[in-house]
């Protein structure tokens, strides 16, 4: 596409009932998105916080709890409630940092990986079907438009993470 068509399509008039369209379409992607995982979840007597949590614990080993805080955006008592089961029940383990004793790391034990894993794997298989149902260069606009979507303060650091994993495991 050239520069100008690109920056015509920007400027053009977003249309109020597409946007509606695709406020619906969200609503149900993530209803499907979380309906297997939650199914899963429910067995441990676990919900969807738990799910974010061993997820980013998983995809960042050795994560400070405010750190977690951070990505999460959640009050420091919800998380404590859902680390405390999780930890209670040996899915997480905490460990005091050995250069400051006041920070908390958190790592998945084998029994936070093995739910990771299989959390992570129903929903990749979704997205992974999508993608190629929707066909060649889905997948790249698909993570462009969800960047956008993300607030201007995490993007880079999202976008960050995402390219340098690409880049280790490319």
């Amino acid at each position: 596409m050239t520069k100008a068509k690109h920056r015509q399509e920007k400027d053009a008039p977003i249309n109020e009932e597409a946007l509606r369209q695709v406020i619906e379409l969200m609503f149900f992607a993530y209803r499907d998105f979380t309906a297997e995982p939650d199914a899963i979840l429910a067995e441990y007597g676990f919900g969807r916080a738990h799910h974010r949590v061993i997820y980013f614990v998983g995809r960042n080993p050795g994560i400070a709890v405010n750190q977690l805080l951070d990505t999460l955006k959640i009050t420091k008592q919800s998380l404590a409630r859902v680390l405390r089961q999780l930890v209670d029940e040996g899915f997480i383990e905490q460990r005091t940092d050995a250069f400051d004793g006041r920070r908390r790391l958190l790592y998945l034990l084998e029994k936070g990986q093995r739910l990771e894993q299989k959390l992570t794997e129903r929903q990749a298989r979704l997205i992974a079907r999508a993608y190629e149902e929707a066909g060649v260069g889905a997948a790249d606009s698909f993570r462009a438009v969800l960047r956008c979507i993300i607030n201007s303060d995490d993007r880079s650091r999202v976008g960050g993470d995402i390219l340098a994993r690409e880049e280790r495991e490319g």
